[in-house]
């Protein structure tokens, strides 16, 4: 017996061939896992990774909603923008109508101005009227004398007919003439109290139911033309071209005349050679 029988063996058991051949089998099969494992790994880390959202599929409802929705977004914008339109055009109108305003008023207090120096103006016309009235009357029965005296010295040479006296109808337009004598001329008046030439002819022969045009140039051409030789009471006499004159008025006989001359004098009785016309015409 050895020396060393006595004493148990340290050494560990001997494990069988078996058993050492599963345990390398599977340390192998876990090796090549790993192996596997880390390779595919590696394979994952070098690939980048993409990733797909899917957007959700829009539907005809949905399709619908949405267009429906940009509908009235874009009426409220419509809408937004008229209302601003018609917001800026009554700014635009209330300013435009205060302009027009001050404008109105300002027009008024000139035309009130006007016409309170229009009527300051008759009121003063009206006042000297009278004090003129008895100048002219003496002036015109002055004219009327030489004028008579004229006619009678040299019946023959004179240009001139005259008559002492009227009747009928002419006598009525001559004592409507007579009676304007004195007041305003005023150009486009026709009476009471203002004339201008034509107005009163024609206002004259409206009292015996004639009615005459407006204006002188056609009053010149209203009746037969006749001379100025060949005068008689209540002819119409013109001044100018016949349907072109510029200013009429009434014979009355005795070599008179009356007639609405201008601003100055007023409607006024006168000799024919105060301001000899150039033609007549009759129409009574």
């Amino acid at each position: 017996m050895s020396h060393t029988a006595h004493i148990r063996s340290h050494r560990k058991p001997r494990r069988s061939a078996s058993t050492i051949a599963m345990r390398a089998g599977v340390a192998g099969g876990v090796l090549s896992t790993l192996a596997v494992a880390g390779a595919s790994g590696s394979a994952v880390a070098a690939e980048p990774v993409t990733q797909t959202l899917e957007l959700p599929t829009l539907t005809a409802d949905l399709a619908a909603q949405v267009a429906q929705s940009a509908d009235v977004t874009q009426q409220a914008a419509a809408s937004y923008e008229l209302q601003a339109e018609r917001d800026a055009a009554a700014a635009k109108a209330a300013k435009q109508a205060k302009a027009d305003l001050a404008e109105a008023k300002k027009k008024a207090a000139e035309e009130k101005k006007k016409a309170e120096e229009a009527a300051r103006k008759a009121a003063a016309e009206r006042a000297s009227r009278t004090a003129e009235r008895a100048t002219l009357s003496a002036s015109a029965d002055t004219g009327s004398s030489e004028g008579s005296g004229s006619v009678s010295s040299s019946s023959s040479s004179s240009s001139y007919s005259s008559s002492s006296s009227a009747t009928g109808s002419a006598a009525a337009v001559i004592a409507f003439v007579q009676a304007q004598v004195g007041d305003a001329y005023v150009s486009g008046g026709t009476g009471p109290n203002s004339w201008d030439c034509s107005g009163l002819v024609q206002a004259a022969f409206k009292q015996v139911n004639i009615d005459l045009p407006r204006v002188s140039q056609a009053q010149s051409t209203a009746g037969t033309q006749v001379g100025l030789d060949n005068l008689q009471p209540g002819d119409i006499l013109y001044w100018g071209g016949a349907g072109s004159a510029y200013h009429v008025g009434v014979y009355v006989g005795d070599g008179m005349f009356v007639g609405a001359q201008n601003s100055s004098t007023g409607v006024v009785q006168a000799p024919l050679s105060y301001d000899p016309p150039s033609g007549a015409v009759r129409v009574l």
